[in-house]
């Protein structure tokens, strides 16, 4: 193999300016979402949530954007799971949406807040029968012996439901990332790069600004 080092390639696709910039960040992101939603990109909804637990050690795992408006970014998730146990400690999270296809990523700071039993149910509905299953089989970063032991529990509760609609467990939730910062990455020739980020002041009004690469 050869050294990691020599891999490298330039970010020539495009550039971003400040005429390009929407009043807030918002707008931007959604054109951006759709660019990436256009080009066929694999995934283009999976971002990469950063926590914290209550040692101070941060993680990182990838989950799917579910929903997004002014208010926040959405995702769903087992109120078990590694990452809602970090939260529920320290409610400070990053996402971050890698589109290096087109030489793009987003990274959003933020708060993150659950979301009502009545939003977690009106999604759960939405979802494959086969998911709705999957969400009781599975006790989210809990250890288990065996795949087999996963599909067994899996097969046993598709069982359980076969003739009936699904509830929504009670261990599963969602949360809303209230923003107050939002950075826009286009890569640049020679790595100067474009960055613009918009960060929101004490009167909840969006303020923009070029940072150097």
């Amino acid at each position: 193999m050869r050294s990691i080092s020599d891999i490298r390639r330039d970010y020539t696709l495009a550039g971003l300016d400040i005429d390009d910039l929407t009043a807030e960040p918002f707008a931007l992101f959604e054109q951006w979402l759709q660019n990436a939603v256009d080009a066929n990109l694999a995934d283009p909804t999976a971002m990469t949530v950063a926590t914290v637990d209550k040692e101070g050690q941060p993680s990182q795992r990838i989950v799917l954007l579910k929903d997004f408006d002014e208010t926040g970014f959405v995702f769903y998730t087992n109120t078990g799971s590694k990452k809602a146990q970090d939260l529920s400690h320290n409610s400070k999270i990053s996402l971050h949406f890698p589109w290096t296809m087109l030489d793009r990523q987003i990274t959003i700071l933020g708060v993150a807040q659950q979301l009502t039993s009545v939003e977690v149910a009106k999604y759960f509905m939405t979802r494959p029968k086969p998911s709705q299953v999957a969400a009781w089989a599975s006790e989210q970063s809990r250890p288990i012996g065996s795949k087999q032991l996963l599909m067994q529990k899996f097969s046993d509760a598709t069982a359980k439901f076969a003739k009936e609609e699904v509830p929504l467990p009670s261990f599963w939730g969602g949360y809303r990332v209230a923003a107050n910062q939002i950075e826009f990455w286009q890569g640049g020739e020679h790595r100067l790069h474009d960055r613009f980020v918009y960060t929101k002041n004490f009167e909840g009004k969006w303020q923009t600004e070029r940072l150097m690469p």
